[in-house]
């Protein structure tokens, strides 16, 4: 069952409407014939995590149908700005921790920044996973509050993408090749991030 907690959301939501607009964003809700209210902040406080996975997913789908093409790009923006995001109001144990993963050898920061990732976003290491390959990194995505009641025929987590993108250029300060391979809405069990330093 996917979950998210509404303190996250909620600060996806003040994302979002930095990126969109606070008068648009219920009117991009409207079109796809979703709740207005999830653009309110008092409403989400009151949320479950199964509810608040749901209003994740639907503020994505909205913005994808509203934004056509452009919708990408969008959304993996609002997804470096949440990393951001996510390190400004993480805990002073987690702050702590960041700083000190910043003084490990590059390609250990790679990871550690990946791992601190999964942290921010308060899931346990059985939802969502970092393993290396070679050079390289998978994260697998088992819960992907993303894909919650989604169905495409291409990856949609661009969200995920822009954090992981984000996450990889602050603990590196270089850019990754990220490719979303396996993903919840076309039918896979998890969704599959290849992040790629070296070759193929």
């Amino acid at each position: 069952m996917a979950k998210f907690s509404s303190q996250l959301l909620q600060e996806f939501v003040g994302i979002v409407v930095s990126e969109v607009g606070e008068k648009n964003l219920p009117i991009v809700l409207n079109k796809s014939g979703l709740p207005v209210e999830w653009a309110k902040v008092d409403y989400l406080k009151k949320l479950s995590d199964q509810a608040a996975a749901e209003s994740y997913a639907g503020l994505q789908q909205a913005i994808r149908a509203y934004y056509g093409r452009g919708a990408r790009g969008i959304l993996q923006r609002i997804g470096g700005k949440f990393w951001e995001s996510l390190l400004e109001n993480a805990s002073f144990r987690e702050k702590t921790q960041a700083k000190l993963l910043r003084g490990l050898p590059e390609t250990r920061r790679r990871k550690a920044a990946l791992d601190l990732l999964t942290r921010l976003l308060d899931v346990e290491e059985s939802e969502m996973n970092v393993h290396t390959l070679d050079l390289n990194l998978l994260l697998v995505d088992h819960i992907s509050p993303t894909t919650y009641n989604q169905q495409d025929d291409e990856p949609i987590c661009h969200v995920t993408h822009g954090l992981i993108r984000e996450a990889i250029y602050w603990a590196v300060s270089q850019d990754a090749q990220i490719e979303e391979i396996a993903c919840k809405a076309n039918g896979a069990k998890s969704c599959e991030f290849k992040i790629i330093f070296g070759e193929k």
